[in-house]
C-alpha cells in the first residue's frame, strides 16, 4: 500500500511542479505594454502630452530613435509650451477608443487660406516665399540646458530612459534644435505579471515528492521485516547441509569489486538525488513574484474626489472657466540642479575673470559687483575675488508663486567646505521662458540671522506689491528709508523702523564709517557722501507670519574734492585707481561708488518688531574723476 501511495504522491508532485513551472514559462503574461508611433513631420520639436504618458499606469520607459542626436527633457506642461512659444511642433496624444497614439502638428499662427488671391499673383508669391525660406532658414534654439526642465537626457541615434512623471508633466523631444526631431517613439509601461500561485504549487510539489520518498523508504523497510524464514537447504550425506561450491579466487574478486560495490555507489547516488533536487526546486521559487502578497492592502476603485452630479430633474449649469493655476516657480530638485550649474559656471568665470560670459548667469547688482571685481583684478592680481557661489546644501528654497514671467526664487546656500564663511542668500530671476535663471542679488547672512518661517517650496510664496500697506513699511520704501538711516544715523526719521542690533553695516558704511574715512583724509581735502536706492527691482516674498523677506540695493557715492585750490587723485595701487584707470591728479576731485545689496525681514502691521537686517554685501562698483 505504501508503494501505491508513493506513486500517487510522485504523480501529484509532478503535476504541481509542472503547473507551477508552466506559470512562469509558457503561461507567463508579458511584463510590459507598449505604444509607438512614427512622426514624419519635419518640426524641430515633438511633445508627448500628459494624456499620452498616462495611457497606462506605472512608470514610463521612453525610447526615441532618429538619424542623429536625440534629446529628451520633461517639465510642467505650461513651461514646455511656453518655451516652445510660436514655433511649430508635433503633439503626440492618446486615443482611448482605439488604444493608439495620435499625432497633430501645432502651429501658433496658422496661415489663413480663405483670403482670396488672383491666379496671376498666387504662384510667384508662393515661389518667392519658398526660396526665401530655403535661403534663410530660421533655426530653433536648442532646449538643452534650460532651467525649466525637471530633468533632461541626451544620446546618439537612440535614447531610452525611464521616468515616473505625475499628472501635468509633458515630455519634449528634439534633436539639436535645428534639425527635425527624431521620429520613432515608443513608450512602455510595466505590467504586473506576478504568478502568486507558482511558489505554493512548486513548494507543494516538492513537499509531496518528499512524502513519496518517505513512503518508498518506509515500504522497503516494512517489506524486509515482513519476509518469512528461509527455505531449508537440502541435506547431504550423513545429514549435513550441502554447501554451494565456492567460486575461484579470481571470480570472487571480480564479484566483490564489480557487484556489491557498484550497487552500493548507485544506491548512494539515488539516495542523494532527492536531497539535491528538492532544494533546487525550492530555491527556484524564492522570488517575490512567485508568492501571494499578503501585506498590501486591496486597491480601492473609488475616485480620488467625489464626482458632483446634478440632482434629479435639475440641469447642470455650465462650469466656469478655471482660473490659471498658481504654481511655484521651481521645485527643490530643479533648484538644486540650477544651483549646481550656477556654482560651476561662477567658478569658471571667476577663475578667468571673464566679464563677457558673466552676463549669462548674473544680472543687476550681482553682475555689477563681479564685473567691477574682474576689472580691479586685472590691474591688481592680488586683489581678492568675490565669494564663490556654493552649490549645496540649500537650507531654504522659497520660489515665487507664478502664472507667467518674470519668475523669482530666493534660496540660502551653506558652504560645507568652510564653516567660517557665512551662508549665502541668493535671489535668482528668470525674465522669459528661454532665458535661464540669473543671480540678481547675492548677500552673506549676518551672524545668527533669524530668518522667519516661510512656506514650503512645493507651495511657494506670493510676491508683495511695493505699495502694499499690510507691513510696517511698504517694501518700495525700504531702500530709500535705509539709505537715509545710513547717511544720518539715529537722526534719520526712519531710524525707529530699523533694528540696530546686529546691524554691522551701519558701523562700516554708516555715520561711524563715514567719519573714519573723513578722518583719514588730509586737511586739504573734503569728502561728501550720498546714498540712493539702486536701479534693481525690489524683491519681496511673503512669510508665514504675514511679514516679508525684502531684498534691495543701495548705491553710496563718496566724493573727495580738494579745498585748497590744489589737486587730488586715487592712491596708487588701490582698487579705485585700478577700476577707474585714472592715475592722475584732478582739481575737480575723484569719486567712488559702493554697491550695497541688502536683505531685510519686514514685519506685518501691528507687530512690535522692527525691520531686521538678515544679509548684506558691499563692493566697489565704480570710480572716476568728478565730472
Amino acid at each position: 500500500m505504501r508503494f501505491v501511495l508513493a506513486i500517487l504522491a510522485f504523480a501529484a508532485a509532478a503535476v504541481l511542479v509542472g503547473f507551477g513551472i508552466a506559470q512562469r514559462t509558457v503561461f507567463l503574461e508579458p511584463d510590459k505594454v507598449s505604444l509607438g508611433t512614427v512622426v514624419e513631420n519635419q518640426a524641430s520639436y515633438t511633445v508627448l502630452t500628459p494624456e499620452a504618458l498616462a495611457a497606462n499606469p506605472g512608470k514610463q520607459t521612453i525610447t526615441v530613435s532618429g538619424g542623429g542626436p536625440v534629446y529628451i527633457s520633461y517639465g510642467r506642461t505650461d513651461d514646455v509650451l511656453s518655451w516652445i512659444g510660436d514655433d511649430p511642433y508635433v503633439s503626440v496624444g492618446y486615443d482611448g477608443e482605439v488604444g493608439e497614439f495620435t499625432s497633430e502638428v501645432i502651429v501658433a499662427q496658422p496661415v489663413d487660406d480663405s483670403t482670396p488671391t488672383s491666379p496671376a499673383t498666387e504662384e510667384p508669391e508662393v515661389a518667392e516665399e519658398s526660396e526665401d525660406a530655403e535661403a534663410e532658414p530660421d533655426p530653433a534654439a536648442s532646449p538643452a540646458g534650460s532651467d525649466l526642465w525637471l530633468d533632461e537626457f541626451t544620446g546618439d541615434r537612440t535614447l531610452t530612459t525611464t521616468v515616473d512623471v505625475p499628472e501635468g508633466i509633458t515630455v519634449l523631444i528634439s534633436s539639436d534644435g535645428t534639425a527635425p526631431a527624431p521620429g520613432r517613439i515608443v513608450v512602455a509601461w510595466p505590467l504586473d505579471n506576478a504568478t502568486p500561485w507558482a511558489g505554493p504549487l512548486i513548494a507543494g510539489g516538492a513537499l509531496l515528492f518528499l512524502v513519496g520518498i518517505v513512503l518508498v523508504i518506509s515500504g522497503v523497510f516494512a517489506h524486509r521485516r515482513s519476509r518469512g524464514p528461509r527455505r531449508n537447504l537440502p541435506k547431504g550425506p550423513k545429514g549435513k547441509l550441502m554447501r554451494a561450491p565456492r567460486p575461484p579466487r579470481s571470480q570472487r574478486a571480480s564479484l566483490g569489486s564489480g557487484g556489491s560495490g557498484r550497487s552500493t555507489g548507485r544506491a548512494r547516488r539515488i539516495a542523494l538525488l532527492p536531497v539535491l533536487l528538492v532544494p533546487a526546486i525550492a530555491l527556484s521559487a524564492c522570488s517575490a513574484d512567485y508568492w501571494p502578497d499578503l501585506t498590501s492592502a486591496p486597491e480601492t476603485t473609488a475616485p480620488a474626489t467625489p464626482v458632483e452630479t446634478a440632482a434629479e430633474g435639475e440641469e447642470g449649469e455650465p462650469a466656469e472657466p478655471a482660473a490659471p493655476a498658481v504654481v511655484p516657480a521651481v521645485t527643490v530638485p530643479q533648484m538644486e540642479r540650477i544651483m549646481r550649474r550656477i556654482a560651476v559656471f561662477t567658478t569658471e568665470v571667476d577663475a578667468d575673470a571673464d566679464s563677457q560670459r558673466l552676463a549669462e548667469r548674473f544680472t543687476g547688482p550681482a553682475l555689477e559687483a563681479r564685473k567691477a571685481n574682474y576689472a580691479i583684478r586685472k590691474s591688481l592680481p592680488d586683489q581678492a575675488s568675490l565669494p564663490a557661489i556654493p552649490a549645496s546644501p540649500l537650507t531654504l528654497t522659497l520660489p515665487q508663486q507664478v502664472t507667467g514671467w518674470p519668475r523669482t526664487v530666493l534660496t540660502i546656500a551653506k558652504n560645507n567646505d568652510d564653516e567660517t564663511i557665512a551662508p549665502t542668500a541668493l535671489v535668482l530671476r528668470q525674465e522669459s521662458p528661454r532665458e535661464n535663471y540669473k543671480v540678481l542679488y547675492a548677500t552673506a547672512l549676518v551672524p545668527d540671522a533669524d530668518v522667519p518661517e516661510v512656506a514650503p517650496a512645493s507651495i511657494g510664496a506670493p510676491p508683495i506689491n511695493p505699495e502694499f500697506k499690510g507691513l510696517i513699511m511698504p517694501t518700495g520704501q525700504v531702500a530709500p528709508a535705509y539709505a537715509d538711516v545710513l547717511l544720518k544715523g539715529d537722526e534719520s526719521e526712519f531710524a525707529q523702523f530699523f533694528d540696530p542690533e546686529g546691524d554691522v553695516i551701519r558701523q562700516q558704511l554708516g555715520v561711524e564709517g563715514q567719519k573714519a574715512i573723513a578722518d583719514d583724509l588730509p586737511d586739504t581735502a573734503d569728502v561728501a557722501f550720498s546714498n540712493a536706492p539702486g536701479d534693481s527691482p525690489t524683491v519681496a516674498l511673503a512669510t508665514n507670519d504675514s511679514g516679508a523677506l525684502v531684498t534691495v540695493s543701495i548705491t553710496q557715492t563718496e566724493k573727495v574734492t580738494p579745498n585748497d585750490g590744489g589737486t587730488i587723485g586715487f592712491k596708487e595701487g588701490q582698487p579705485g585707481a585700478a577700476l577707474s584707470g585714472f592715475d592722475e591728479k584732478s582739481a575737480k576731485g575723484v569719486e567712488r561708488e559702493i554697491g550695497i545689496q541688502l536683505m531685510f525681514y519686514v514685519p506685518a502691521v501691528g507687530s512690535d518688531e522692527q525691520i531686521r537686517l538678515l544679509g548684506w554685501s558691499e563692493s566697489l562698483i565704480g570710480a572716476s574723476e568728478v565730472k
